[in-house]
């Protein structure tokens, strides 16, 4: 295990202030969050920044860290610097008192790394214990993939998930549950879905926290999905697009319609289907972005064909280029 440098995962120096800490936070975050990145290691990275913004966020846990920092950048312990890796020093976190109360974020300490735990998860426990404090259960969040197809009906769906509990010894162990989930129609990605009662036990006779899923919508081979309306291509022949047409379309929710296409369509032209879209207050709409698909001039018919419409109908592109 190796020394974990935070301030180098976020990209910031030191005596960053607060300030530039969410600034760049949410920098990085806009850069990797798995929903929209394209990085290839987006999701390790994630994870990173999301265990940096963790502590350098929280004053206690920060001003821990820095001190531990200070003395693994001097030797002031046994073991520092050995071939084993890093461990920290018995008694590094004296002084110092850390609560991730209920509320404090999405950051889910069970996808941190070993380092985060071997540091802050037995403090935490110990910081809990010796308050004994009455608080309401930690709120924990993760993530559901749902097809479109739910999206539109709703539906109930089981899905399996793990966290990290506490043994009789108040050791760290894996648990894992299966919960049954209710998906409402228009149902949009990034919403949350609460499950009331399902996160972290309470202390003191308190109740336990809620379970956030945050929806993932995967991607359909026809439709792309932007805030509750849905685009689709929808591919026309030059005929069509030149000379007009009714053309039949595939709905998202089952069933076809017939379109016009206008009169001297362009490619690209977007045609809406009012209330198509996902359901909700208000729905969404269904937009159909016009592709213009050429015939192959494969065979010696097409091609005559492509020759005489070049002669029958002269056209000239580019003539706004000048050229």
């Amino acid at each position: 295990m190796d020394f974990k440098n935070y301030y180098q995962a976020l990209g910031v120096e030191r005596n960053a202030s607060e300030e530039d800490i969410r600034k760049a936070y949410r920098k990085l975050a806009r850069k990797y969050h798995p929903d929209v990145s394209k990085e290839p290691d987006a999701d390790r990275r994630m994870r990173e920044i999301n265990e940096a913004n963790d502590v350098l966020r929280d004053k206690e846990k920060r001003a821990a860290y820095d001190a531990l920092a200070d003395q693994v950048a001097h030797g002031r312990y046994a073991g520092a610097g050995s071939g084993d890796g890093f461990q920290p020093p018995p008694g590094w976190d004296q002084g110092f008192e850390f609560h991730r109360g209920p509320g404090q974020g999405p950051a889910d300490h069970a996808e941190f790394s070993e380092f985060f735990s071997s540091l802050f998860g037995a403090a935490e426990r110990r910081s809990a214990e010796r308050r004994q404090y009455r608080a309401r259960g930690e709120d924990h969040h993760a993530a559901i993939e749902i097809a479109l197809e739910d999206a539109l009906k709703g539906a109930e769906r089981e899905i399996t998930l793990r966290s990290q509990t506490l043994d009789e010894h108040g050791m760290p162990q894996w648990k894992t549950r299966t919960l049954s989930v209710k998906i409402p129609p228009g149902v949009h990605p990034g919403q949350y879905i609460r499950l009331a009662g399902q996160g972290m036990p309470g202390h003191g006779g308190e109740p336990p926290g809620d379970l956030y899923l945050e929806v993932r919508i995967a991607p359909h081979g026809l439709y792309r999905i932007d805030g509750r309306d849905l685009y689709m291509t929808l591919p026309v022949t030059p005929t069509e697009a030149a000379l007009g047409a009714q053309v039949k379309v595939p709905t998202p929710g089952g069933g076809v319609v017939e379109v016009t296409v206008p009169r001297g369509a362009r490619n690209g032209l977007k045609l809406r289907l009012k209330e198509r879209g996902l359901p909700g207050q208000p729905p969404g709409h269904l937009y159909l972005l016009l592709e213009i698909a050429l015939p192959p001039a494969d065979t010696e018919v097409a091609r005559k064909a492509y020759e005489q419409l070049a002669q029958a109908a002269p056209f000239a592109p580019r003539r706004h280029l000048g050229v």
